[in-house]
């Protein structure tokens, strides 16, 4: 037991101790710098990743009409998390049409 915790402290001595993740990477700090608002990325990053998400059960129904992620992920990824990494890459850009804008305002 104490030779595992010499061997964490070392790694923590030499700054090898990987940066530990939050609720989204990357962080949404860097992700407010593309797009208008936090709402307006929030439904961006939410229709790219039905996008992906559709796109995955295509895939496994053999139909092909959404695009796939644009960024290497990995296979347990959420769609959501490949959608903010794409947006994060300058990958996509946001486009809010008159219906999203007004999405969810009561007459």
């Amino acid at each position: 037991m104490k030779d595992k915790r010499k061997q964490h402290w070392r790694k923590m001595a030499l700054g090898t101790v990987p940066q530990p993740e939050g609720l989204a990477n990357p962080p949404i700090d860097e992700l407010d710098k593309h797009a208008q608002s936090r709402y307006a990325l929030a439904m961006f990053a939410a229709k790219r990743a039905r996008q992906i998400n559709s796109y995955f059960t295509q895939l496994n129904e053999g139909l092909l009409q959404n695009v796939g992620p644009l960024v290497e992920y990995k296979n347990q990824e959420k769609p959501l998390t490949i959608a903010f990494r794409e947006i994060n890459e300058g990958l996509l850009e946001e486009t809010l049409g008159e219906d999203d804008l007004t999405e969810g305002v009561l007459n």
